[in-house]
């Protein structure tokens, strides 16, 4: 099973730079977006249903922000639309697709890179997210999330961590959640089962040619439930053309639907 993951930084600017050929072309099971920016009125009837494919969306209230999709070759059993919590929801950051006793969920966690408040709504997040992990890793269920989790967990996981020490996406309190979430409540890393080595990044920034040089954050995940975790065979990040200033992630589950 290939599950491919990304954050588009708006879906209709991915596609116009040749997302949707590159999609078909990866032959996924499952398909994963993050800060879509559109509401489903605003979509093409391609984006809407691209071709072999069943779509999900759950867009922000705000028009042009955030927002997440799912993409599937599977008819889902059961389709959940956000976590029941309002503030929350009314942003868009959370959609799950439930197939057979598999569920995969496209995540947006809030940046909070823009200052104070934003950092504040961030904290808030992590904190009322964190019991949610902890029944959903408890429910019985193969599960994985998806998504632009706007966090570095380790040093390894971005260029200059020493000069992002203090900044959001790397702070020690984002950082000991991540650890938490790991090693406490028992959640996989899929993409570190496959590959422990350095300078893997999925995101970077637009300024300083960071791209270019590979000066990047890996913030964009896939965390397992240990029993579909421990399946991951092969994991890649795609470099060689941009649709977005985050790359796709995918990686190959040794696992049935």
């Amino acid at each position: 099973m290939r599950i491919v993951t990304l954050n588009v930084n708006g879906l209709r600017s991915a596609a116009a730079k040749g997302f949707l050929p590159w999609m078909k072309r990866q032959k996924p099971d499952i398909v994963c977006l993050q800060e879509i920016k559109a509401q489903e009125a605003d979509l093409s009837k391609e984006l809407l249903a691209p071709p072999g494919f069943h779509a999900f969306f759950h867009p922000a209230e705000k028009k042009g922000y955030a927002g997440v999709a799912i993409y599937t070759k599977y008819e889902p059993d059961k389709v959940v639309i956000g976590l029941g919590i309002k503030d929350i929801d009314q942003q868009g950051r959370f959609l799950q697709v439930d197939i057979g006793k598999l569920s995969v969920i496209s995540l947006y966690l809030p940046s909070g890179s823009s200052g104070e408040e934003a950092q504040a709504r961030k904290f808030s997040f992590m904190e009322r997210f964190l019991p949610r992990l902890e029944q959903m890793h408890k429910c019985g269920r193969e599960i994985v999330l998806c998504g632009d989790w706007n966090i570095a967990h380790k040093e390894i996981d971005l260029r200059n961590w020493r000069s992002n020490q203090k900044n959001s996406g790397f702070l020690p309190e984002e950082r000991k959640w991540m650890t938490e979430i790991f090693e406490r409540v028992g959640w996989v890393d899929a993409f570190r089962v496959v590959e422990q080595g350095p300078d893997h990044y999925t995101f970077w920034s637009n300024r300083g040619d960071a791209y270019n040089k590979n000066v990047g954050w890996r913030i964009d995940y896939q965390v397992a439930t240990p029993g579909i975790g421990k399946l991951a065979r092969k994991a890649s990040i795609y470099k060689t053309k941009r649709f977005s200033d985050h790359a796709p992630l995918t990686i190959d589950y040794d696992y049935k639907i």
